[in-house]
């Protein structure tokens, strides 16, 4: 969790908890690239598909930015999920290496709609990448000094 207003901490550990189904208790530090916000991070070990239950179940509060991620394992691909206020969420499948797997339909789409002139193609690679939210999540991943660091991922 990147960003959190005070008041949603709590019911940001009710939705990881009624995910996991187990009690989850953050520690929860201020967050300095947005005064008035915490951050905290978690590290969870779950089934394949956890990563997109975690990720719609933090989605629908508009004030959160948060990221999940899930390692591949042998019976699936890896999960990143990137959320901020103004962009939404983004989703990538992430191969062993933890690069960005795009499927071939999304690329001849964004092909397509630059070749009608309908968008610029670095413009539709960049968010096929997620740059958008890599750019705005980038001065919110970094913990305050000292601070506990834990990464969001999946080991089966």
């Amino acid at each position: 969790m990147h960003s959190a207003p005070r008041a949603l901490c709590p019911h940001v550990e009710w939705a990881v908890a009624g995910v996991l189904g187990t009690r989850v208790g953050l520690d929860w530090i201020r967050q300095p690239a947005a005064p008035g916000t915490w951050r905290s991070e978690f590290s969870w070990q779950a089934q394949p598909g956890t990563a997109s239950k975690l990720a719609s179940a933090l989605r629908g509060w508009q004030l959160l930015r948060f990221e999940v991620t899930a390692e591949p394992c042998p019976t699936a691909e890896g999960e990143r999920y990137s959320c901020t206020p103004d962009l939404g969420i983004f989703h990538a499948v992430t191969g062993i290496h933890g690069d960005i797997l795009i499927p071939e339909d999304r690329l001849r789409a964004a092909l397509t709609r630059s070749q009608r002139g309908e968008s610029d193609l670095e413009a539709e690679l960049s968010k096929l990448l997620g740059k958008p939210w890599d750019d705005e999540l980038e001065p919110f991943r970094y913990a305050g000094e000292g601070a506990p660091v834990r990464w969001l991922h999946q080991v089966v």
